[in-house]
């Protein structure tokens, strides 16, 4: 009687706590007078639109090369406001800057700043005329004019030199110090140095001893010089607060920029998605979870039930960590969220499975319970734990949409190892104080025949080779024909941006893409432009005639005139920089994965197999893209991230079964009987888990707008093969590795 209270009060107290989580979600919580709630979650341009901001160079005819500095210089700025910020270049000297989840235009161009350059001066020139002086309040200002000081020779180093500016606060005797931490580049990093050798030699606090940060004719600073400074960095101190230290850094970064830019316009903009894309996909999420937690209540019983109220508290958690963390949420935002949701049921499936092995024992509900938690701890941490390195170095070493992914993922991760391992357990021990404590409401598992995975891995390979042959061969065929080898969209190339505005209300914006996509053949995202009857079209590069074409389509069907449409050449928001970024990052990502695996397992052909494995996934998948020639935009690369996430997790969890197996083998067992037996021992888990994760993809794909769907599509097909990949490739993989291995040592 004792143990059922105990339950009840359990169960009352976690039905509070999920009836709080809901009622926030939906009404939110008061915070320094506003509501703060789900609902205020920051979205991204693609889902609930921003500020854009156009700039344009003071000099008429930038290089390539100065266009594509200024480019990286303002992505650097433009993500201190927002990580999912995108700055793409129009025309040959304008420069474009969307910044999500802004709806004050104002405000973001006062904090991107009319970026004109900064320069650090030496306070008296080498003829001992003073650049600098005070006023009557003390303050140092300008004693002639910037025209005279460049002049007489007097700049340290200019914006050019500057490689970033950052704040940060330090305790020196139980005093909290604010300081700009200054990098320079290797130019400038020379020249600083001798300069500060010269200042150096002078008294401490004069004149000649200090070095003015100039910015549009301000003095923002005005440091002394205390030794020499090399190494390409310095700091800055003498900030009374954060917010000052923050604001020098902001002001030295607007101005570290290759060349001179004055600003040209801003504006308020829709969801590039539309207006449809955000209310579809939270229907089509609310509905694949509802789908979810039916397909587990249906397999798995009173566990099932667990899952969902796990899954419930889950889903609040990550909902107040992306709040708190000031998270930008956009679509690979979402496919973050997505695969993390897969792997938070995943960790229900792998501990419900091994719980029913034990009740298939004879053990008690209580026994069996406590026992399946154990025996799932290594392949739940090992497979959350290899997708988490993964997260981190997408963290540090990616950039916008990467950094939003792995932002999402990485909290999801966490959030998801707790729900299962606390949540879903403290709710089971709940259920069996109330007294459900009977094996037929959790289910006994069957004993399986044996699968012939090893046997068959000539079939696999025929299969797998036939799909990866097919994806070279459509790679080449493709860079012949169209120059292109994938269908690459805006992100990556570029285009055409049209600026149209229309004599009454603007069309909602699936209009205006199936118009477009009617008239020309193309793909378009869309923005509106907040207060005015005006969309902003982009598209991929069209040639003159079709450009006219759609010019005269407007013209003809919603009567306007040619002065109401301009047009200009745009870049893609993706710069080399991020490429390389995101490059680099999976790199690294893969072999920190690897690393972690041949720890964990003490075996390299665990390591190589899973690696293999992954790789074939993303080359199925890119197959996909080849062939049916999808658009290669952010949500591509969301969608390949996923992709590794899923296919690693999937691959761990039979590899931790095979490794007790291995430990567990009789002596004169076959290998490949323990590798077959390990993928069937685990195949029931590799079903549900991919169907669990497939159904809120697959509603994104039947509810979805367009642009939603050829994201999600790619994304159903990866995590069918990631499925496919770890039943029939890895273990066969490993025992190809192994026996060869083998074969060696013996020869």
């Amino acid at each position: 009687m004792k143990e059922k209270t105990k339950g009840l009060l359990m169960l009352v107290g976690l039905a509070l706590i999920i009836v709080g989580i809901v009622l926030w979600g939906v009404f939110g919580s008061q915070k320094d007078g506003k509501i703060i709630g789900a609902k205020d979650v920051s979205l991204g341009l693609d889902l609930a639109g921003g500020v854009s901001v156009t700039y344009q160079t003071v000099k008429e005819n930038p290089t390539s090369e100065e266009l594509d500095d200024l480019q990286t210089k303002l992505e650097k700025r433009a993500t201190t406001l927002s990580s999912e910020a995108r700055v793409y270049l129009e025309g040959n000297r304008r420069i474009n800057v969307d910044i999500p989840g802004e709806d004050d235009a104002k405000k973001v161009f006062d904090t991107l700043g009319n970026a004109g350059n900064i320069y650090f001066i030496r306070t008296v020139d080498k003829d001992g005329k003073e650049n600098i002086t005070t006023d009557a309040n003390g303050a140092y200002v300008l004693a002639r004019t910037m025209e005279e000081i460049i002049a007489s020779g007097s700049v340290v180093i200019d914006g050019t030199d500057v490689d970033g500016a950052d704040a940060r606060s330090l305790q020196n005797n139980n005093v909290i110090e604010y300081e700009v931490e200054l990098s320079l580049n290797e130019a400038g990093g020379k020249k600083f140095e001798t300069a500060t050798a010269e200042c150096a030699a002078e008294t401490y606090g004069s004149m000649k001893n200090m070095i003015a940060i100039i910015y549009d004719n301000v003095v923002y600073s005005c440091p002394a010089v205390r030794q020499t400074i090399s190494g390409g960095s310095a700091v800055i101190t003498g900030s009374r607060t954060m917010d000052e230290a923050k604001s020098l850094a902001t002001i030295i970064r607007i101005g570290a920029l290759p060349i001179e830019i004055e600003s040209l316009r801003s504006n308020v903009v829709g969801a590039t998605l539309g207006s449809r894309a955000l209310k579809t996909s939270l229907i089509a999420g609310l509905i694949g979870l509802f789908l979810v937690g039916v397909y587990m209540i249906v397999f798995y019983r009173v566990p099932g039930v667990a899952a969902c109220l796990s899954l419930i508290t889950y889903l609040g958690i990550v909902l107040a960590m992306l709040l708190l963390f000031h998270v930008t949420l956009t679509l690979p935002g979402i496919a973050g969220i997505i695969l993390s949701v897969g792997m938070a049921v995943d960790a229900n499936v792998i501990i419900f499975t091994r719980i029913r092995e034990e009740l298939a024992t004879g053990k008690t509900v209580r026994s069996s319970v406590k026992i399946g938690y154990r025996k799932a701890l290594s392949a739940i941490i090992d497979g959350n734990v290899t997708t988490l390195i993964a997260a981190i170095v997408l963290y540090f070493r990616g950039s916008g949409v990467i950094k939003g992914f792995a932002t999402t993922l990485g909290i999801g991760i966490l959030v998801s190892m707790f729900t299962a391992f606390v949540v879903t357990y403290f709710i089971m021990k709940a259920f069996y104080y109330v007294g459900i404590d009977d094996v037929k409401y959790y289910g006994v598992a069957k004993e399986k025949k044996t699968m012939r995975i090893v046997q068959n891995w000539k079939k696999y390979l025929i299969l797998s080779g036939s799909v990866i042959a097919l994806c070279i061969v459509m790679l080449i065929v493709n860079k012949a024909t169209t120059d292109n080898a994938l269908n690459y969209g805006l992100d990556f190339v570029g285009g055409t941006s049209l600026e149209v505005t229309f004599k009454d209300k603007a069309p909602d914006n699936v209009e205006i893409e199936n118009f477009v996509m009617e008239k020309v053949g193309e793909n378009s995202t869309i923005s509106a432009v907040e207060g005015a009857n005006t969309l902003l079209i982009k598209t991929k590069s069209l040639d003159e005639t079709s450009l006219d074409k759609l010019k005269k389509a407007l013209m003809e069907t919603y009567g306007m005139a040619e002065s109401d449409i301009e047009t200009e050449t745009i870049s893609g928001t993706i710069s080399g920089e991020m490429k390389t970024n995101a490059i680099v990052a999976v790199i690294i990502a893969t072999i920190c994965m690897l690393i972690y695996i041949l720890i964990r397992f003490s075996n390299m052909a665990f390591a190589a197999s899973s690696v293999l494995a992954l790789i074939h996934d993303i080359l199925v998948v890119l197959c996909l893209y080849a062939v049916v020639r999808l658009t290669v935009d952010t949500s591509f690369i969301a969608c390949m991230l996923t992709i590794v996430g899923y296919s690693i997790n999937a691959t761990i969890v039979i590899f931790d079964r095979l490794r007790e197996n291995l430990g567990n083998m009789k002596k004169k067992e076959d290998l490949a009987d323990v590798v077959n037996r390990s993928i069937t021992e685990t195949f029931t888990r590799s079903i549900h888990t991919s169907v669990t994760t497939l159904l809120t993809v697959v509603m994104l794909i039947i509810l979805g707008v367009e642009s939603v769907r050829i994201f999600a599509i790619p994304m159903a097909v990866g995590i069918l093969c990631g499925g496919y990949s770890s039943v029939c490739i890895a273990g066969s993989l490993w025992y190809f590795f192994k026996t060869r291995k083998n074969k060696k040592a013996h020869a």
